[in-house]
């Protein structure tokens, strides 16, 4: 069975799905694996690691793609509205493992099923503990969470830690993570370890401890009305409009005396909330950084932009998209791993064949389409479910 390793095409996106270590255990696994040229560029892999580790190269997306069994994508392929048809290179039966936003791209998914396609959308994966290693979500994130501190220090004109010096003292500064999953967790940590005074907020109070753990100090807002404020799947649910106004009114005063927020609060399927107002923005210090994290859900901070930098009341704000890209070459290495983690338990080791368990609950969770039909059940009533 051949496994197609197409380069992305989406802009911005410098990872690839698929690294050396993978291939050589996808040939391991029975399968042939083919690269398109290039296509490990952006994550500093060349065209001779894949060779090297059994992989064959092809000069470009057709050849790639050309009858694959499965194609492994970091983003979702492009479609003919958007000016290069990825999809239309699928043959009907191919298996498409990657994140395809389906929630936020309901009209693609009907596509899939269209063009007969088997599609896994990983960001879909449960949250269950045989699953951890298969997570693409808290693989990147915890890399986003890395990267969001480390774009803030580049953006902020002061030092993170305290510093006693001849010439005087240099007082630390103090960051403010807004939403403590994985990704907030990394910035935490990050910031912590730069020598910044940290804080951090979220609507779980489950994760109280795990933020102290890591040095930070949990801001809270109301005890009580958070008990039920999180989800089976381990994310935060959106509260009511009385803990909202309470949350607002403790983040604004929280803000006058962060110098760094990092935002990262999302709601699955929904537009990101809104932590962050320009009321606020106006009462932070000047100087003070935000970066957005949740920025291509619509962001935490109404004024911030998508994949850009600008200053707004004397406050830099980061909006960069897909803020993993940023980190390439060590995002990519776990993406490719959660791919792997995914298609090994597929395989039946003697016939080398695939052995789908279509009951299997982490197969019901990720497959959108199969035999033409949208079967997931997020999609009940949409093109054929």
């Amino acid at each position: 069975m051949k496994i197609a390793i197409p380069k992305e095409r989406r802009p911005g996106e410098a990872r690839v799905a698929a690294s050396p270590d993978t291939v050589k255990k996808l040939l391991g696994l029975g399968f042939e694996v083919v690269v398109e040229k290039g296509a490990g560029l952006g994550s500093s892999i060349l065209d001779q690691h894949y060779t090297d580790a059994g992989a064959t190269i092809a000069e470009d997306a057709a050849a790639t793609l050309k009858d694959a069994d499965i194609v492994l994508k970091v983003q979702r392929p492009m479609t003919a509205e958007e000016g290069n048809d990825e999809l239309a290179l699928l043959k009907s039966g191919a298996i498409l493992i990657s994140h395809l936003a389906a929630l936020q791209n309901r009209e693609q998914v009907k596509a899939y099923a269209q063009a007969g396609v088997t599609a896994f959308a990983m960001e879909l994966m449960p949250r269950i503990t045989r699953a951890q290693s298969m997570d693409i979500l808290s693989s990147q994130a915890n890399l986003a969470g890395y990267r969001a501190v480390i774009e803030a220090s580049n953006a902020f004109g002061r030092a993170f830690p305290m510093m006693m010096t001849a010439a005087g003292t240099v007082a630390p500064a103090r960051v403010l993570v807004l939403g403590a999953g994985v990704a907030g967790l990394q910035a935490i940590a990050t910031a912590k370890r730069l020598g910044a005074v940290v804080y951090a907020f979220d609507v779980r109070p489950a994760v109280k401890e795990q933020v102290e753990s890591l040095g930070g100090k949990f801001v809270e807002v109301d005890e009580t009305a958070t008990k039920n404020a999180e989800t089976a799947g381990g994310y935060a649910k959106e509260m009511d409009e009385d803990y909202k106004r309470k949350q607002s009114a403790k983040i604004h005063e929280t803000l006058k005396k962060t110098d760094i927020a990092i935002s990262t609060a999302l709601i699955p399927g929904k537009p990101a909330p809104v932590l962050i107002t320009e009321e606020m923005v106006k009462d932070m210090k000047p100087g003070s950084v935000i970066v957005d994290l949740a920025v291509e859900a619509g962001g935490n901070c109404p004024l911030s932009e998508l994949d850009k930098v600008v200053v707004k009341h004397d406050v830099t704000l980061i909006g960069w998209a897909n803020m993993p890209s940023r980190i390439a070459v060590d995002s990519s290495a776990l993406y490719a791993k959660n791919l792997l983690n995914f298609i090994t338990p597929l395989v039946d080791k003697e016939t080398k064949a695939l052995n789908i368990n279509w009951e299997d609950e982490i197969i019901k969770g990720t497959c959108l389409t199969r035999e033409g039909k949208v079967v997931h059940a997020a999609f009940a009533g949409e093109g054929g479910a």
